[in-house]
């Protein structure tokens, strides 16, 4: 059994959470899109917090071994990084930069990445980290997160900035349910270690749109697709090597968009469920 605490920034319950615990996984950012001044409040000190939080209290228990969820937004922002090489553990957001171009949840998920890595050298600690790219599939959570109102956009125009109109960016994609048997290997596997990117898909969005249209026709998909520029491909070598795997994109499209359709949020007339426009 895992068992599964909630979100808290208070040391003492992270304390107690933690007796008699081997191993633990976390997500050390709020995740959320933010371009604004509180950036620092909504997600750099909680990330900062929340790390420190959950690794002393691993400290104190004894934990063997600690899965820090990261994300590639830690890794992209990465000016000098060469435009025809792929992405892998080795590139790291640029924190200045992503600062100057107001990446504010890069800057959150790169420090607190740094953090975890520097608190578990000084403590000789076992800390994997893991960076997922954006999270797709069906939702178990009854409010809709950031990365499914993004695929939900490509089939409502209300979730969209110019109508029928959107960029064709490379963006990578992977389904919640292979990243969560990544971070189970990753915890269960004695060799795991360091850094890890966990991406399955680089795709356009003209391309994701036209699989999408393929398999479930009908629906208000965008037509025109400008700006051709986008992340350069993720290698997930490393985690493929220890034993990771991942299901066809068509199936994490199918499995989706059914749960979409089952939880209304592809129904006529009802509004698109964030302000957030894509």
């Amino acid at each position: 059994m895992y068992p599964v605490l909630p979100r808290t920034p208070i040391s003492t319950f992270m304390s107690r959470a933690h007796k008699r615990v081997s191993s633990s996984v976390f997500d050390s950012s709020p995740g959320m899109m933010m371009y604004e001044f509180r950036w620092k409040v909504e997600l750099l000190d909680p990330a900062i917090l929340g790390t420190q939080n959950v690794l002393n209290a691993c400290l104190k228990a004894k934990v063997e071994k600690i899965v820090v969820v990261s994300s590639v937004s830690a890794v992209t922002a990465s000016p000098e990084w060469p435009s025809d090489m792929e992405l892998d553990e080795s590139c790291w957001t640029d924190i200045e930069y992503a600062k100057s171009i107001q990446h504010w949840y890069g800057v959150s998920k790169t420090t607190a990445e740094l953090e975890a890595l520097s608190f578990a050298k000084q403590h000789d600690l076992k800390v994997i980290t893991i960076c997922p790219s954006i999270v797709i599939g069906p939702m178990l959570q009854s409010t809709i997160n950031v990365t499914s109102l993004l695929l939900l956009s490509y089939m409502k125009e209300e979730g969209r900035t110019v109508g029928d109109t959107m960029r064709n960016l490379r963006r990578p994609y992977t389904d919640v349910r292979d990243l969560s048997e990544a971070i189970l290997l990753l915890y269960e596997n004695p060799l795991s270690d360091g850094r890890y990117i966990c991406c399955a898909y680089s795709i356009r969005t003209e391309e994701f749109v036209a699989k999408m249209k393929n398999l479930f026709p009908g629906y208000n998909y965008p037509k025109i697709f400008t700006e051709n520029s986008g992340y350069n491909p993720f290698n997930s070598k490393k985690l493929l090597e220890l034993g990771w795997n991942y299901r066809p994109l068509e199936e994490t499209i199918i499995d989706t968009v059914k749960n979409y359709e089952e939880t209304g949020l592809l129904e006529k007339g009802k509004p698109f469920p964030s302000p957030i426009r894509f």
